[in-house]
């Protein structure tokens, strides 16, 4: 599976270069942040820009791969979800537990303020 990495300070972002989330894409993104977890990185954007679709096994996967993400400290936000993307992820109530940001820039927020939040936990 292809994806596009680009690290950043605080976020690692993912761009998959396929245009369906069926349970192979889904297996090889939980693999490949099991591996950028690894290398040190915790928190993920992950732009679905290129997704039209979205199978029922892929979902169980990507909530699976956020609460591992989530259980290490780590974030992890879905976003530019295409509109068959996000009414099938609402039709499975999978957009109750995902952290979905309508834009790049609100992701980007959603890392920033989980790690204040974690900061000042560590601080209590």
């Amino acid at each position: 599976m292809e994806f596009k990495i680009d690290t950043k300070t605080n976020y690692t972002l993912i761009l998959p270069e396929t245009p369906e989330i069926n349970e192979n894409m889904a297996e090889a993104l939980r693999q490949k942040v099991k591996e950028l977890t690894l290398q040190g990185n915790h928190s993920y954007i992950v732009d679905l820009t290129n997704c039209q679709s979205c199978s029922l096994a892929a979902g169980n996967i990507l909530l699976d791969m956020h609460e591992t993400v989530y259980n290490n400290a780590g974030s992890l936000v879905f976003t530019d979800l295409q509109d068959a993307v996000l009414q099938s992820m609402k039709k499975e109530q999978w957009h109750l537990s995902l952290n979905l940001a309508p834009t790049l820039i609100e992701a980007i927020d959603i890392v920033n303020m989980e790690n204040i939040e974690r900061d000042l936990l560590k601080e209590s």
